[in-house]
């Protein structure tokens, strides 16, 4: 019988040191420790995120040996949805596996954004913007943690390469932390209540996430209101005592019983206080009441139902990213070859520990010819290996001779995986060859793609009439895309993360993977769409595309703004802007409409837009939506570093609203009203800054400078007051006698 969390203090004072010592630390890999006198059961965890992946050993590196368990599409292609219902359904199914296998927690999501494409975990996590990975993230994990299992939301913070992970110290600024890498944490904590936080192998800005008191106890805990469980990732802790100190609660898969008499000598030296390990405890034994009832009745799942979700979580994350002349959906009757080898053996997760052991398996060959015949040609065209096969490629031009070629093409497994990162965006140079050489003689060409992270198309896009981004798909991969190849299912799938045109255009290039340890996030705030935007790059296919079998137009945009004051909360709207879309098509559809925003008056560096809210919309052919989205004061405030908080502006702010970051027909100005931004004085605040605050001050700056022939006013002397007025206060007493030392102190003090 599981454990109550009334049963906690009672149990919390019948530990002995060590026992509560020993609950800090996994009992083994996979399961948290056991105190069998106190009626303590240790649950299993295990890993996800987009599939249960129960091994049949304590072993850690048995990777691959695990039990039968739904695949679905991992989390770029779920977030190529950009639909929090489907991810929700998900989430469902995947909270139904993990409590029917008895385990309590399921290790994800994981919502690191993708500095880089060429981070080799990136099909594990949802984007590169927060908001999206926030929505996303929420709803799965509210969906999980609706079956009385837990999850384990990672990897905090700051994880967004594999190159040195173990020990590389990401070297990032107070705001681009503040405003790009924790938001989507934020968000989840906030709204979704995840039973653990899971920290991050890396280091932030010289202290490892592990024992990093301002990450997991001042922004977690004390700002965020988060009151869960903190577990590292397994083998993060660096030093276990200093981890305790800092917020971390659980290590896994531990280092008993080393690490365990660390923190008992600690209590006993004085180093930890006993009151510290008591509150970890108690995590950890809230952790297993609140999955005791579900351990204590598992239940099952319907394995076809959910294999049914997977195809239909397949479909929706495929992006139509291209479609000339309308080549797709295929026709009833059209002349179609299949080619490429990933349509009989299809790649449709990644590597890592994240594999999972399929119930079943989908190929979009079998699925095609279901639909198409059993006669439907195919050649595979190509090897894995990367090698020229000029046999292969003769075989795949006579087979789409004259036809519609479906040419499934893609990254292979070891291209992409947890441990490393990639080192270009290419696709494999054979495969592009196939591709040339089979539009020479195919009526049209209709190119597939299966991967974790975005390809460099620039190579290759005037070859393909029609592209298909269908990411790691899942189990139902090859069913999902044959229901969009077909048109039983319209296309709505948007793109998570940009397609550059080039590597090289993208602004952490500069800066990826660092060297010796470290890596400096130079570009700032200025990942994906933000830095291309600013840097006026142009771009294979924007953050937010995806094109539709059907149309939709977007009209009438009203703005209204209501006046911000000190009492308006960050999560109080302040903006309300009201638009249509319609359905403008033959065919029943979904749009994706997105805002933007922007603060082109602004006298701090902002973003040339960023993306603030999203809605997914089905509609008729004809059929209209007025749409209404509020934007609160958080949603226009930046993080000042000065302040150290949430701050926002008075002054004009653009809104814009469309399909992608690219394609925005409406968009509107507003003028934002609130109190001026003030930052406390200091001596080496400006002398503007000073006059600005200071009517005293200032008073006495006009009269110094008119003694000296001088004036302090831009309209007057604008050479002379750039000059004055740009310096620090206590660099002018220097030059001018405007005041006294001890006066500047005095007035500092006052």
């Amino acid at each position: 019988m599981s454990i109550t969390i009334d049963q906690i203090p009672d149990l919390v004072s019948q530990l002995t040191l060590e026992e509560k010592a020993s609950l800090c630390s996994g009992g083994d890999a996979w399961h948290l420790q056991s105190i069998e006198r106190l009626g303590i059961d240790g649950y299993m965890v295990t890993d996800g995120p987009h599939g249960l992946r129960k091994v049949n050993s304590a072993g850690i590196i048995d990777l691959y040996n695990s039990v039968p368990a739904t695949c679905f599409p991992t989390a770029a292609g779920l977030a190529s949805t950009w639909d929090t219902e489907l991810v929700g359904e998900v989430g469902v199914a995947l909270g139904e596996e993990t409590r029917s296998e008895s385990v309590a927690m399921l290790l994800g999501p994981g919502i690191n954004m993708k500095r880089s494409p060429l981070c080799g975990r990136n099909f594990e996590y949802f984007a590169e913007d927060p908001v999206v990975a926030g929505e996303l993230a929420s709803a799965l994990v509210r969906g999980i943690q609706s079956q009385g299992v837990g999850t384990s939301l990672k990897h905090f913070a700051a994880n967004n390469q594999e190159t040195d992970r173990l020990r590389v110290s990401a070297e990032v600024d107070e705001r681009t932390l503040r405003e790009i890498y924790l938001p989507a944490f934020e968000k989840v904590v906030k709204t979704a209540k995840p039973w653990t936080i899971m920290c991050s192998y890396n280091a932030i800005n010289g202290t490892y996430s592990s024992q990093n008191h301002w990450l997991l106890t001042e922004v977690l805990r004390d700002e965020w209101g988060y009151d869960g469980l903190v577990v590292s990732d397994w083998g993060a802790v660096v030093d276990r005592v200093k981890g305790v100190l800092a917020g971390l609660d659980l290590e896994m898969p531990g280092d008993a019983p080393r690490n365990d008499a660390r923190i008992a000598e600690a209590v006993r030296s004085g180093e930890l206080d006993e009151s510290v390990l008591d509150t970890t405890v108690t995590r950890v034994l809230t952790l297993l009441a609140k999955a005791g009832p579900a351990m204590d009745n598992p239940g099952s799942y319907d394995v076809d139902a959910h294999h049914a979700l997977a195809r239909r979580a397949a479909a929706g994350a495929a992006v139509l990213l291209k479609n000339d002349d309308q080549v797709l959906p295929l026709t009833s009757g059209e002349q179609v070859a299949v080619i490429g080898k990933f349509a009989r053996t299809p790649r449709y997760q990644g590597a890592g520990s994240s594999k999972v052991n399929p119930t079943r398996l989908d190929t979009a060959l079998d699925s095609l010819r279901e639909a198409w015949g059993a006669d439907l040609p195919f050649a595979p065209g190509f090897n894995l290996a990367g090698d020229a096969d000029p046999d292969l490629v003769a075989e795949a031009v006579e087979a789409a001779r004259g036809r519609t070629a479906v040419l499934f093409l893609g990254l292979p497994d070891i291209a992409e995986s947890e441990g490393y990162d990639r080192t270009h965006t290419d696709m494999p140079a054979n495969q592009i060859e196939l591709l040339r050489a089979v539009r020479e003689v195919a009526a049209h060409t209709v190119v597939v793609l299966s991967n974790g992270s975005s390809i460099g198309v620039a190579e290759w896009d005037d070859q393909a009439d029609a592209i298909l981004e269908c990411w790691l798909g899942g189990q139902a991969s090859g069913s999902g895309v044959a229901d969009v190849l077909t048109g039983a299912v319209n296309p709505s799938g948007h793109l998570a993360e940009t397609i550059a045109l080039r590597l090289s255009d993208v602004p952490a290039q500069l800066n990826f993977p660092g060297e010796l340890q470290h890596v400096h996030y130079g570009e700032g705030r200025y990942i994906g769409y933000r830095g291309l935007d600013a840097t006026e790059r142009e771009v294979a296919y924007p953050f937010g595309h995806g094109l539709s079998y059907t149309t939709f137009e977007y009209s009438t945009l009203g703005v209204e703004a209501r006046p911000i004051s000190e009492s308006t909360n960050q999560d109080d709207p302040v903006v309300t802007l009201t638009f249509t879309v319609t359905n403008t098509g033959d065919r029943a559809g979904a749009a994706v409409p997105q805002v933007y925003v922007g603060f082109p008056d602004s006298t701090v560096d902002r973003c040339v837009r960023e993306l603030r809210a999203f809605r997914r919309i089905e509609l008729a052919p004809g059929q209209s939506e007025q749409v209404s989205i509020e934007l609160t004061r958080r949603d226009l405030s930046y993080w000042d570093v000065i302040l150290h908080d949430w701050a926002v502006e008075p002054g004009r702010v653009v809104v814009e609203v469309g399909a992608s970051s690219r394609d925005l027909p409406l968009n509107a100005k507003v003028d934002i009203e609130a109190p001026r931004v003030l930052h406390p004085l200091r001596r080496d605040s400006t002398v503007a800054e000073w006059m600005e605050q200071d009517e005293e001050f200032a008073a006495k700056v006009r009269s110094a400078a008119k003694k000296v022939g001088f004036s302090a006013d831009m309209e007057d002397d604008p050479t002379t007051a750039s000059f004055l007025l740009t310096m620090p206060v206590y660099k002018v007493l220097q030059l001018a006698p405007v005041m006294s030392p001890e006066e500047l102190d005095e007035m500092l003090g006052e």
